[in-house]
């Protein structure tokens, strides 16, 4: 439809953007983000902590020549709130603090760098571990955990390493005796410095340093691939030759994974709180199998918060014989499925018998696992033991972003406790409604 005399487009008068033109606003950081900003939580958070540990590594103190320190309140809270962002990467991290409000503002006008936000990250598995005791412990006194029931299950994350890096014991001995010849030629090299200008010795100590960084992950797989050659042959089955191990990362082991591949990988072994679901425990193993960790689990979260659990829900493979037998003589009841029950059952063996070389503890758990009321009690495991699996997987837990069994332990750590945090600030949200 024409509409007479309407006006041409040159011809109206609109605002359009200007980007180019420099002005001067008087802002500080506290007006420019919402006073409901879950980066204030983050922060009511830190400065509920007991900081103490941290702060002893300090050296600089007033008086003295030295550079004043980063915070360790703004680190701490820059990780928690990118991990809570699925933000896993330091530089991304480090980015973040100049071009995004939430980051900034947890700097407060402190710059960072992405190596002192991966070393933080990497070196305080100690304090991560008492924070998470500490946020569980506070929990408890306010009613939210009871420890009524526990759930407890494994999760296999991705190595920083590729299946490639793994090698033989000859092949890692070639690999090392290589490996100290360029470091010893490099180290030549650099005694002559007279005539080189000072990047030229910076690249050639930054080099020099790879090298030996490298040299000490092949010696150290070396030392590894040894001990599983031994372990191999102590099994008695004649397969010690094909022990190998990762020249990228020594500590990680090739695992079979959730799709059914094998692959370089650390094995996080999580405690849940039923009530709250919480994680009241992490620890990291570089064993494929879950053998074996449910009474080590057990006397962990016994010993740190002196309590006895009423149950403890677990998948088949953690429920063997010497471990059921251990907690159940602790006064916990283990809730789980047997162990190659549809297999048993193909066989016309009833699974809930009592079967040769049971102790009385695991006939017991046999016979109580037939009932229809623990059954359906087990039907809780997967929202309760499987609930921070999946949050990890959603918070970016998919490769990790470290190597050695300590800082991978320590980034599971700060997951955990970044996890926990959501949970508290669920929890009291609903307290208080």
């Amino acid at each position: 439809m024409n509409i007479p005399n309407r006006p041409k487009r040159r011809d109206v008068r609109v605002n359009r953007p200007e980007r180019t033109q420099v002005e001067m606003r008087f802002l500080a950081l506290d007006q420019m983000l919402d006073d409901d900003h879950r980066a204030r939580i983050v922060w009511q958070f830190v400065e509920s902590l007991d900081l103490e540990l941290l702060y002893a590594r300090f050296k600089v103190v007033p008086g003295e020549s030295g550079r004043n320190a980063i915070a360790p309140e703004i680190l701490l809270g820059l990780w928690l709130m990118a991990t809570i962002d699925s933000i896993s990467s330091a530089r991304e991290l480090a980015r973040r603090t100049t071009t995004d409000i939430p980051y900034m503002w947890l700097c407060g006008g402190v710059s960072v760098n992405h190596h002192t936000l991966s070393d933080f990250r990497s070196l305080n598995g100690e304090f991560f571990e008492k924070m998470l005791v500490d946020t569980v412990t506070a929990m408890m006194q306010e009613g939210f955990v009871t420890f009524e029931t526990l759930g407890h299950d494994g999760m296999r994350v991705r190595a920083n390493a590729g299946s490639s890096s793994f090698r033989r014991k000859p092949t890692l001995q070639e690999l090392h005796q290589q490996a100290k010849q360029h470091v010893e030629s490099l180290r030549e090299e650099s005694e002559d410095t007279s005539k080189q200008l000072e990047h030229d010795a910076r690249r050639k100590a930054a080099r020099q340093r790879a090298a030996q960084q490298r040299a000490d992950r092949i010696g150290e797989a070396l030392r590894q691939v040894e001990a599983l050659h031994e372990q191999k042959e102590k099994r008695k089955n004649g397969d010690g030759e094909k022990a190998r191990c990762s020249t990228t990362d020594p500590d990680a082991r090739k695992m079979k994974m959730a799709d059914g591949g094998f692959r370089p990988a650390y094995n996080f072994q999580l405690t849940t709180e039923g009530k709250s679901r919480m994680v009241v425990a992490v620890d990291v193993t570089n064993s494929g199998s879950d053998r074996g960790e449910l009474a080590p689990r057990y006397q962990q979260v016994q010993e740190t918060y002196s309590v006895t659990p009423g149950k403890l829900l677990v998948d088949s493979a953690f429920a063997i014989k010497e471990d059921v037998t251990e907690v159940e003589r602790s006064g916990t009841e283990v809730v789980s499925t047997i162990y190659q029950e549809e297999a048993m059952r193909k066989h016309g063996r009833d699974p809930y018998e009592r079967k040769p070389g049971d102790s009385d503890e695991f006939a017991n758990f046999r016979q109580r696992m037939s009932r229809a009321d623990y059954q359906a009690i087990y039907k809780q495991r997967p929202s309760i033991a499987e609930f921070p699996n999946a949050e990890f997987r959603n918070r970016g837990c998919h490769q990790l972003p470290v190597r050695g069994l300590e800082r991978v332990k320590s980034v599971a750590l700060l997951l955990a406790n970044a996890f926990n945090l959501m949970r508290m600030w669920d929890l009291r949200s609903r307290a208080t409604v």
